[in-house]
This record gives C-alpha cells, structure tokens and sequence, in this order.
C-alpha cells in the first residue's frame, strides 16, 4: 500500500510506515494512493460474508501485500471481538450501536485494529504512543495497547471537560499507560500532540507515534463498520440509505465516505455537530473560520479545528463529487436535550452524540428515504448528563461500574510544550 502526505504529495510512503510515523512532514495526514472499487457483484459477495471475514476482505484491498492474508484474518479477529448492531428506532430510521466494545465506544475498533497491526509492523521497536482525546479515543487507545510489549502510551486530555466515567475508563489502568488532565481544553491537546510530531529530535528519541483518527490503520478500519451495517439492512432499506454521522474530529465521516468510493452504494451522508460548527458554516458560506471551542454537553465532538477534514475534501476532489452536496446540521444543546426525550419516548436510549445525530438525520431524512445514525458511544457513559434530561437512574454496565470507584492515576499540567516534552523525556519505560 502507498500513501502520500496531503501537505506534501512528494513524501511517500508505504502502510507499515504510515501506521509507524502517523503524521507526514509539516503535520500533513497520509492518504492511500489508490482507492480500491468493488462492483456491485463483488459487494453483494462481500456482504454473505461474517462480519471478521468481509473487514479483512476490505482492509486487505487497501493494505495488500503489506500484511498477507492469514495474519490479516488474524489481526482483524482479535481486534473485532464485538458486534456492531443496527436497532430499529422507527420505520425509516435505525441505529448503528458501535458501543459493544470494552470501552462502550466506536473507537474500540479503530483503536483495537491499530494497536494489532502496529504490534505486527513494528517488529521489535520501542513506541511511544502521544495521542489527544476529547473523551473516547484515550479509553480505547488505552486498552487496545494495555500490557502490549514494547509499547507505552501518553494521552493527553482537557481537565474538567470529559465525563467523570470516561476518565474512570482510561486514567486507572496504570502500567504502560500514562494519562496527563491539560489545563486548556482538546484544540490545545490537539495543538500540543502536533507540536511534540514537528520535533524531529523528540521523535527519535521516543519512538513517538499516534493513535489519532489521523493514523491511517484507524481510519480504514471504521470503514468496516459500514459495511456491516449495510449487510443487516433489507433491500429496501438499503435502497436509498442515508446516514447521518456525529462529528467531532471528522474521523468517523472520512471512512464512511471511503466506503462509499468503494462502490458501497450510500446515497448520501449528514455531518452533524454541535455549537463547534466550523464544517456546516464552511459549507455554507465557503470560508474557513474556526472559532473558539465551546463545552457542550456533547463533549467528545467540542472540536473547532477537526484534523480529518482534509481527507475528506481529498475524497471528494478525486472522486468529482461536489463538497456542499455534504448534508449538515450543528445542534444546539437544548435541542439536544429535547431529542434525548423523544428518543426515551420512542423506548431508545440515548446520549447527546447519538441524539445529536438523530435530529439532524430526521430533520433531513426524505419520504422513501431510509436514515441511520451513528451511536458511538453507551448512554452509560454520559450517566450524569443523560439522567439530569431524562430524569431517571441509568444502571452502568460492567466494563463502567468496576472502574467508577477506581483511583484516577492521572499527572496534571498547563499548557506548555516544555513541560509536556520534558515529561515525555524523563519517562522510563
């Protein structure tokens, strides 16, 4: 597989090392040269298969020789050990539920599938992980590489502005995984991680890596999901399906536009945020004007400056696709709240991301049209804020209740790459 940096199209380079560096010169994202089609007869093929062996089928069409067939086989059955559900909410509208995972979260698979494949291209090397989270990717990140040798991990995340559960999740499992709370919220987490990838010396020094929605192995393997969610829908469902997507980081949109350039016939995508809403603003207006990140109650999309959006205006300038045909919505957090309601009165659970997309997917579904909507993480996982809209207890899942009285093992600091380098320096293996 080769792929080539968006900032500079001259830097190449294969997926054992795209999956290594994560980042190109000048922060640039890696992107695959070739995108693989399937026809139609192939799709329908793709989709008899079980869900582990249609995602190394996929993944394999990108990644090619790079990883043979078997070890393929192999590292998707260990990183997929969960299903990937579509519930029915209504006639024409269905949830894809990407919370099964040991982290009740939609970045299990990415996490998990990037966490194999780096343990198979890395041989024996030393790695340092420096990723930034607004919420699920540390949890995911942290317990797809917990215990993995030769590997140790930073997250750094936005103090105060993740849910209590989901910083339960990541920052008490200790070992080879290290949690730093940053006084600033994700943009700056974000801005620290790139700043930490422009020094050349720092990288080699650490091995550093990221497991970032930026690295490529992460991506392609969301794409999978689409396509398992494609398998359980009827023909007419999946006649003219819609799916609308919660966006934060632009991740999670990316792969499923990569499905569709793959011949998985999606007619067509919503983006929907929240207040942070410099994509729907862009596609209105043309400009590109980020502004400051606000905290709502949907906090792991409080993303102004969204890394992947790049990919995604790649995707459509290869595929001649024209870019406002993006459906979007940015919701506020009192519609949020109301869409929790209606949803608990339609006997669906819900939190904010997944209702976020939801609104904007049913103010936008047309007749003869079928919607679903992305459910990215367990409403458990949001307990404070789900049962403060519904007003009534939530009862935690086991993967949440026997980490909740847990110790945080956390290190806390400003914003300051100084401080962050030198941390990373010092930090024993």
């Amino acid at each position: 597989m080769k792929l080539y940096n968006l900032k500079d199209h001259s830097q190449q380079v294969s997926f054992a090392q795209a999956v290594q560096q994560g980042l190109g010169r000048g922060q640039g994202l890696f992107f695959p040269q070739n995108l693989p089609k399937f026809s139609l007869n192939e799709i329908d093929t793709l989709l008899e298969l079980d869900f582990v062996s249609r995602s190394a089928k996929i993944l394999s069409s990108y990644i090619g020789e790079e990883i043979g067939d078997d070890d393929m086989h192999r590292l998707v059955k260990n990183a997929f050990q969960f299903p990937a559900p579509v519930k029915s909410v209504e006639e024409d509208v269905g949830s894809l539920e990407l919370y099964h995972g040991p982290t009740l979260a939609f970045k299990d698979f990415g996490g998990r599938f990037m966490a194999q494949a780096l343990v198979q291209v890395a041989a024996d090397k030393k790695i340092t992980i420096l990723t930034a989270t607004s919420g699920d990717t540390g949890a995911a990140v942290a317990h797809a590489f917990y215990h993995l040798p030769n590997i140790r991990v930073v997250i750094l995340y936005p103090e105060g502005k993740i849910s209590p559960l989901q910083e339960k999740l990541f920052c008490t499992l200790g070992d080879n995984i290290h949690t730093i709370a940053i006084q600033s919220d994700f943009d700056a987490c974000q801005a620290l991680v790139k700043k930490a990838f422009d020094d050349e010396e720092l990288k080699t020094a650490i091995g550093l890596n990221s497991a970032n929605s930026i690295n490529i192995s992460r991506l392609l393997a969301q794409v999978c999901y689409y396509f398992e969610a494609f398998a359980q829908l009827t023909p007419a469902q999946r006649e003219q399906l819609v799916i609308s997507v919660p966006s934060g980081n632009f991740g999670d949109l990316t792969a499923g536009l990569l499905a569709k350039t793959m011949g998985l016939p999606i007619k067509r995508f919503i983006a929907a945020t929240n207040a942070n809403d410099t994509v729907p603003r862009y596609l209105e207006t043309g400009k590109w004007e980020p502004h400051a990140t606000v905290a709502t109650l949907s906090n792991a999309m409080d993303v102004s400056q969204p890394n992947n959006w790049p990919r995604i205006e790649e995707i459509y300038k290869r595929e001649g696709w024209v870019l406002t045909s993006l459906g979007h919505a940015a919701i506020s957090d009192e519609i949020c709240k109301q869409t929790v309601r209606e949803l608990d009165q339609k006997d669906y659970l819900s939190e904010p991301h997944g209702a976020i997309a939801y609104r904007a997917l049913r103010d936008q579904l047309q007749k003869g049209e079928y919607g679903l909507f992305l459910g990215t993480a367990h409403p458990a996982k949001f307990k404070e804020v789900v049962e403060e809209i519904l007003g009534k207890s939530i009862t935690l899942p086991k993967a949440l209740s026997e980490r909740a009285n847990m110790t945080l093992l956390s290190h806390y600091m400003p914003d300051d790459f100084t401080k962050l380098r030198d941390f990373l320096i010092k930090l024993d293996w």
